[in-house]
């Protein structure tokens, strides 16, 4: 268990004494979070968002035989024989078009022009295709026989009423939000998204764009996270970029609105690293320092009802802080997979990747020739490490790396993993 004596002690210019396994941290994070309450929205602004609820169809779909063709309606029966040199006249009674039926029952004898998607008109049960067919002076005359029900789409043939159409839990996708729509849902209930603040701190960040001194940097990171929260179902309530400010640290801190709370540099042991303990001091600081490489100096905590994420300045660190964790407590309260959104691939290793027993190594890799190598250069300021890799590969605390040959688990920053339930 994690130590509270040790999470909450000051530690700034002291280093820390224990670092919490990522095991520890995310299982943390699981208790911690879950889905937000639902909330009602109108069906035009459902995609993407994840149902709270099962939704089933009241009625069928269609409501009504249709035809799958452009020919004419008749009853199959009457077809039989028919061929080429044996074509069977009908009398052609009239024409059924898509919103407009025919308006009568198709006698014995008898045929109606019909396009694809039409009602088919009561006395038929099949439809001739057009190139199956010779048209004269109101007679059509079939030149090959159909069956009964042939070229017909049966009333329910696409949803039958009482079906589960979308199971809760769905995360809605293009297709989802149109068949919701051919079953008549105007509006429904879905997760509400977390609200998340963030807050950026360093006297060396400017703002891109902005004139900077020598010594400055530009604020990567905040537009980075931007971009994460939006691919995690997160609302973005607000941004901020603050100087090593304590007192303006401390009030965005505790200013209600946010349901988990993003603060990006800062959380280390520097005489202005100060998120720590002003987390410390308005809630609770749960972890601080996790035996991780990059994003040892990641904390975790609670202010009120909000989740409070502390994560490393250094770019690759923070990305790697909040796929882990952060990330991890926006997709779950946003009703998602907790696990990343990244699709896995089983893979050789073709140069070896080194590691320390003791700590969960974030290795970028390439692909070279179809096999996995490290990034040369990768240190936790360096983001191109992250722009240059194709894919990462997590080495667990117990081992010492992987050697070439081995298969391993790499997790591939350009793919998408799919649209699975949530756990």
């Amino acid at each position: 268990m994690t130590d509270p004596a040790h999470s909450t002690a000051d530690v700034r210019m002291r280093g820390f004494h224990r670092r919490t396994r990522v095991s520890e941290a995310v299982n943390w994070v699981d208790r911690q979070s879950g889905p937000l309450p639902a909330e009602i929205v109108p069906l035009e602004r459902a995609h993407g968002r994840v149902l709270a609820e099962n939704l089933s169809a009241a009625s069928d779909v269609p409501q009504f035989a249709r035809s799958a063709m452009d020919g004419y309606a008749l009853r199959g029966s009457e077809t039989t024989g028919a061929g080429d040199y044996n074509p069977l006249p009908f009398s052609l009674i009239g024409e059924a078009l898509p919103g407009r039926p025919l308006g009568r029952d198709v006698p014995a004898g008898s045929a109606a022009r019909i396009m694809t998607g039409a009602p088919l008109p009561s006395g038929a049960d099949a439809v001739l295709p057009a190139e199956f067919a010779r048209e004269t002076a109101g007679v059509v005359e079939a030149l090959a026989a159909v069956s009964p029900g042939k070229n017909v789409g049966p009333r329910g043939e696409d949803v039958i009423a009482g079906s589960l159409v979308a199971p809760a839990g769905r995360r809605l996708r293009p297709q989802d939000v149109g068949l919701l729509a051919s079953v008549g849902v105007t509006e429904l209930r879905v997760i509400r998204p977390p609200r998340v603040r963030l807050i950026a701190t360093g006297n060396e960040l400017v703002s891109p764009g902005r004139p900077r001194e020598l010594y400055q940097i530009v604020d990567s990171n905040s537009l980075m996270l931007a971009g994460l929260i939006e691919r995690d179902g997160g609302v973005m309530e607000s941004r901020h970029l603050l100087d090593d400010d304590r007192e303006a640290i401390r009030r965005l801190l505790v200013e209600p609105g946010a349901d988990i709370l993003l603060v990006s540099g800062g959380s280390s042991v520097g005489a202005e690293d100060h998120a720590p303990t002003l987390v410390a001091e308005a809630g609770e600081l749960a972890i601080h320092g996790i035996a991780m490489r990059p994003s040892s100096p990641s904390g975790m905590g609670r202010i009120g009802a909000a989740l409070v994420f502390l994560l490393p300045g250094n770019p690759v660190s923070c990305l790697c802080a909040y796929d882990f964790f952060a990330g991890r407590a926006i997709r779950r309260a946003g009703g998602r997979r907790s696990d990343w959104p990244y699709a896995a691939r089983q893979l050789e290793v073709g140069r070896k990747i080194v590691s320390a027993a003791g700590r969960v190594d974030y290795c970028r890799v390439r692909l070279v020739e179809g096999k996995i190598e490290p990034i040369a250069t990768s240190g936790a300021s360096i983001l191109s490490s992250t722009t240059r890799a194709d894919a990462f590969v997590i080495v667990p605390e117990e081992c010492e790396g992987y050697p070439p040959g081995a298969a391993v688990t790499a997790w591939m920053y350009d793919i998408e993993a799919g649209n699975e339930r949530p756990d």
